[in-house]
């Protein structure tokens, strides 16, 4: 379907207040041709066409008067008069029609869609196509911004596009306010552009996520798609086709808060290598074995309660509900959260407890309620609304859930660093002595901040230098990777985490492991080191002082400079 075009619009929408001004100069260049004067010599003459268009012209206009080419009878200088009222009446009728076109809304919309078509289709660099500007959205769009990744934004709501237009971004994301499940909005914000890397569909609505990922599908096969969904219904649906990526935050949150039960130190290395690089360390709360109480039945709720249960964790239900099913006997159920139904769950003796509402306020009232009884409660609280995050931040709970962080963080992860998730999935099957030691090993190199994660692909066009280098068939092992580029005997502050090789990893990588070309690591470090191993990895003068020890004194080409294998 084609869309309107702004200029047609325009000129359909003012077509009256045009025909009516060239009726006015039309009428009036006939009167002056056929209203007679007089020469200097006082013989009649009759103006021109030329001289009548040009005197209108200059006076309708109001440049200037003058008469022309002689001076007026009084009949002259009285079309004249009517011809300057006419006009400037015509004037003001047209251009009161042009600025009331000019405010009209569906005028306002198209113009903007016109400047977003034409800004999309003047990309020349790799983006990402966001579906849904809400909580996750903002996170996802600022985090990527300050990566240097452009994004497309769509979103159903106006003054969201205006919020986004408005803040102070880098990457300079382009906004439309549309709804992203119509196909051809999707088209027209980039998704068959040859530079669109992905699409994030994160509205509010599950059945929008889903019908942005069919299209997606239709439109482009092999373009990833990263959805949001929390109904399992629609994860099923979603992640029945292609090879799409569902993000469940009730899921997400649930996994994490058993992990923080069960096994605390591989859920803060999670924590850390999904966190934000550079923000301040969370100190190590750890929540006790025992009973916990759980306010909601939600999907959440249900979420929360599968997983602990699941664990062998006691968990009591607090729920106004009658109809929850699959629920333990003991569970209190259709009772309001209260401190009496607190009482009856047993808060003074439970270990923590968890507050999963969709209503921030009962979140709020409940668990300070449960803290006058048991002031040694592990809180766990749900916050639903962003525009609460002052009070959720003074309450000092241990652990606050808040679906925009999950998301946000989480497709975060899997644009930036896709090898991260790799990673923590062969983590937890190791033990907690190895976490630990791990946990230490980060600490150690970024003095209690969150570490930068990258990958480092051997490719041509991610490590020239280093590709070279192997395709060569020289030696070239991960310890002149992460050495120093300008004192190759010290080590940068750098910690392999995984080696991927085809389909193979390798868990925290020796540094005599050899590299080859394809191959892709999963560094953590201060940004700092970063910054400076790249030095190693694209450029040639560097990387053969590193394999070498000597400085590069030719332009001989890296082959013939680095010793043979």
């Amino acid at each position: 379907m084609s869309r309107p075009n702004i200029y047609y619009i325009l000129l359909k929408r003012l077509r009256v207040p045009l025909i009516t001004l060239i009726l006015i100069y039309a009428v009036s260049i006939v009167g002056f041709v056929l209203i007679p004067g007089r020469d200097n010599d006082g013989n009649i003459w009759m103006m021109s066409y030329f001289h009548a268009f040009y005197f209108v012209s200059y006076m309708a206009s109001t440049i200037g008067f003058g008469e022309i080419p002689y001076a007026f009878t009084d009949a002259q200088r009285m079309w004249t008069t009517v011809t300057i009222y006419a006009s400037v009446i015509g004037w003001l009728y047209s251009i009161g029609s042009l600025l009331s076109v000019i405010q009209d809304p569906a005028i306002y919309r198209l113009r903007r869609e016109s400047k977003f078509r034409s800004q999309v289709k003047l990309l020349r660099e790799p983006f990402y196509l966001v579906c849904g500007y809400g909580d996750t959205g903002a996170r996802l769009v600022q985090a990527l911004g300050q990566e240097g990744v452009r994004t497309v934004v769509l979103d159903k709501d106006e003054n969201r596009i205006n919020e986004l237009q408005m803040r102070d971004i880098l990457g300079r994301p382009l906004g439309l306010a549309a709804d992203a499940s119509k196909p051809v909005i999707l088209e027209e914000a980039g998704v068959l552009n040859i530079y669109c890397k992905g699409v994030i569909a994160l509205t509010d609505s599950d059945q929008a996520n889903l019908l942005i990922a069919l299209s997606t599908e239709l439109f482009k096969p092999h373009l990833r798609l990263i959805a949001r969904a929390e109904s399992p219904e629609f994860i099923n649906s979603i992640s029945s086709f292609g090879d799409n990526e569902v993000i469940s935050p009730f899921e997400v949150f649930a996994e994490r808060l058993e992990m923080l039960m069960t096994k605390p130190s591989h859920y803060w290395l999670n924590e850390w290598l999904t966190g934000i690089p550079n923000q301040p360390l969370q100190d190590s709360a750890f929540p006790k074995r025992g009973a916990w109480v759980l306010i909601g039945y939600g999907r959440f709720g249900q979420a929360v309660y599968r997983r602990l249960h699941a664990a062998g964790i006691p968990v009591q239900v607090i729920d106004p509900k009658t109809d929850a099913e699959d629920l333990p006997e003991q569970s209190i159920i259709g009772l309001q959260a209260n401190m009496k139904s607190l009482q009856l769950a047993n808060i003074d003796s439970a270990v923590g407890i968890i507050a999963a509402t969709s209503d921030d306020a009962i979140n709020l009232s409940v668990l300070m309620t449960a803290r006058e009884l048991n002031a040694k409660l592990f809180m766990v609280a749900r916050q639903n609304q962003q525009d609460n995050n002052l009070i959720f931040e003074r309450a000092h709970f241990h652990l606050t859930m808040n679906r925009g962080d999950v998301i946000a963080h989480q497709v975060f992860t899997l644009l930036r660093t896709p090898m991260t998730r790799d990673f923590l999935r062969l983590a937890q099957q190791e033990d907690k002595v190895w976490v630990d030691q791990l946990l230490s090993r980060i600490i150690g190199i970024t003095q209690d901040k969150l570490p930068y994660l990258w990958e480092t692909k051997i490719t041509p066009r991610y490590s020239p230098a280093l590709y070279s280098a192997c395709v060569a068939g020289h030696r070239v092992s991960l310890k002149y990777v992460i050495a120093h580029p300008e004192q190759r005997e010290h080590t940068l502050p750098i910690i392999p985490l995984l080696l991927k090789r085809v389909d193979t990893f390798l868990l925290l990588p020796d540094e005599e492991a050899l590299l080859q070309a394809g191959d892709r690591i999963l560094m953590c470090a201060p940004y700092q080191a970063y910054k400076q191993i790249q030095w190693a990895t694209q450029n040639q003068k560097a990387l053969h002082y590193l394999l070498t020890g000597e400085e590069w004194v030719s332009s001989t080409l890296l082959r013939r400079l680095l010793p043979n294998s």
